[in-house]
């Protein structure tokens, strides 16, 4: 290839890897062409061009649909965090500089993180940075590992017991359990109680889907309990004031207490497991300025700990797991 060519190709290679990343992540080339504003013909060609540049066959195509083969997965860990540094150079380049005042920040986690664990940190970088749109996304475990798949999400926080091979997960906070009662319980005021006497009462749980649910009742079924769930229902600030209101009592994580609960609480750390909150991201997603800027007010030493990301392209799987 002449020299001239050879500088044409490579200033078009962003392009292709763009076209690239962005099929591979939404799996059809239209919904790529309709992102990068191309028609479909032009996708098609860009990744046909880098498929004869590495020679190789980067998508598997079974008619409409598409999917990656194994270099295709190799290339879009090597790629996608370039092609997403590139998309926010602006961005990265204005923080650096000293001005982050503008873009968009988008957080999946759930209620409990949303109430209790983010308001500080959401007060303080709006306060600081009021050019930045923040995109708070109420949702389920499942629902946010979805989101950052698809890029839908810079990162998520929350609690998270197991977690799959694409994911990093950074424990920030750890909380833990707690028997929570009405005021004028039975049970009220004691230092410490037992799996029997906790199974005499009614008790008030989250869905069964949510992870509290089975946490609790396995608990219960290791020591050959039959717990009575009367209730099952979604919020801690719903079960607590169903407890308050003498419906029965609750095991929750010591998260959602504060000093201003008309409730007795005892704890249960003995009988119960701790939950660790903390920061979900993508592996091999790029870092944009916003979210660094709020993981760094969220949790002041994040980027310092030895094993953690120490910059936007490290990604060094940790184990979380509890």
């Amino acid at each position: 290839m002449k020299p001239k060519a050879a500088s044409y190709y490579k200033q078009n290679r962003l392009k292709q890897l763009r076209a690239f990343c962005h099929t591979a992540r939404s799996g059809s080339i239209s919904k790529a062409a309709e992102i990068l504003y191309l028609s479909q013909p032009s996708v098609s060609l860009q990744i046909q061009a880098l498929e004869r540049e590495l020679n190789t066959i980067l998508f598997e195509r079974r008619g409409p649909k598409i999917s990656l083969t194994p270099d295709g997965k190799e290339l879009l860990d090597i790629a996608l965090p370039m092609v997403e540094g590139m998309d926010s150079l602006r961005d990265t380049f204005a923080a650096r500089s000293g001005d982050l005042n503008s873009g968009y920040l988008n957080v999946a986690a759930g209620e409990s993180t949303i109430l209790y664990l983010l308001p500080e940190t959401i007060k303080a970088f709006t306060h600081a940075y009021p050019g930045v749109r923040i995109r708070l996304h109420n949702v389920t475990g499942v629902d946010g590992l979805a989101m950052l798949r698809a890029d839908d999400a810079d990162f998520a926080v929350g609690s998270m017991l197991e977690f799959p091979d694409d994911m990093n997960y950074f424990p920030i906070r750890r909380f833990t359990p707690a028997l929570i009662t009405p005021l004028d319980h039975p049970l009220a005021g004691r230092k410490r109680v037992s799996l029997e006497e906790i199974a005499r009462y009614n008790l008030i749980l989250p869905p069964r889907h949510l992870s509290t649910w089975s946490i609790v009742i396995s608990v219960f079924q290791r020591h050959n309990i039959k717990p009575n769930v009367s209730l099952e229902t979604g919020g801690w600030e719903v079960i607590k004031r169903y407890v308050e209101m003498g419906i029965g009592i609750s095991v929750v994580t010591d998260i959602c207490l504060d000093s201003h609960d008309r409730l007795g609480v005892i704890p249960v750390g003995e009988h119960f497991p701790s939950r660790n909150y903390g920061i979900i991201l993508r592996r091999g997603k790029f870092i944009s300025a916003q979210a660094r800027r709020f993981i760094e007010m969220l949790a002041p030493d994040f980027f310092q700990r030895p094993g953690h990301l120490g910059d936007a392209a490290r990604t060094t799987r940790l184990h979380g797991r509890r």
